[in-house]
């Protein structure tokens, strides 16, 4: 069977709903499934948590699914840049589980290596603890972390094989590699998708075991987020 789908929209059609909780791939807007992102906008589900290292930018990104007000919870580590979720946030209309980019991290690698949970002295006496299991190992105290596991992972990668083997491009790898492997199912948008043996599996990041669809978008926009530029001398 397949794992290639014609379009976004048709690869998430029967495993997005109501409730759905998502792991997105990306950091910032670097390295972020654009195309999938616009389909879960697109598709009118609600009620979603969004598992992400940040929450896009107003207009782009999960900003279009902030703006729209699919996004009833947000497990991120930075949330800055964007304002409609300030707004809501504040307002009272969000909710936020607020984790430490490191410990997000290690909580999606264990969800995807089968660990249920671990400690970590990250956090320790601040908010981040609250509500959670601390034990002291060698006269240590360390926060106890549960693992994430996505109903659905949305992830970006820089080329695939129709197994779904993936290639990331540089700082795009980011998250996505610990997205896609805790995700139930995860579908990945590629710029490219070549026969099975085309890439060197030397070269492989992510093996396709983890990928259960792809979609192909040639053409990212791949916005910046902040363009910084220096005056002409």
């Amino acid at each position: 069977m397949s794992k290639v789908f014609q379009s976004a929209s048709a690869a998430l059609a029967d495993i997005v709903s109501d409730g759905t909780t998502l792991g997105v791939g990306g950091f910032g807007l670097c390295g972020i499934p654009e195309a999938l992102i616009a389909a879960v906008r697109d598709s009118g589900v609600r009620n979603l948590t969004c598992i992400s290292n940040n929450a896009g930018v107003d207009g782009f990104g999960l900003g279009l699914l902030l703006a729209t007000r699919q996004v009833r919870k947000m497990i991120a580590s930075y949330v800055g840049e964007n304002k409609e979720f300030e707004r809501q946030y504040l307002a009272g209309e969000l909710e936020l589980e607020f984790t430490p980019q490191g410990t997000l991290a290690e909580r999606l690698r264990a969800g995807g290596a089968g660990i249920p949970a671990f400690f970590t002295k990250t956090g320790v006496g601040t908010i981040v603890a609250e509500g959670k299991d601390t034990r002291d190992f060698d006269g240590q105290t360390y926060v106890m972390e549960r693992a994430l596991i996505p109903d659905v992972s949305l992830v970006k990668a820089w080329k695939a094989d129709q197994a779904g083997n993936l290639v990331f491009r540089r700082t795009a790898r980011n998250f996505n590699p610990n997205v896609a492997m805790a995700g139930k199912i995860t579908v990945a948008e590629v710029e490219e998708i070549v026969e099975n043996g085309a890439i060197d599996p030397d070269a492989i990041h992510l093996p396709g075991i983890y990928v259960h669809r792809l979609v192909l978008n040639a053409t990212p926009e791949k916005r910046i987020e902040q363009r910084t530029t220096r005056a002409a001398v």
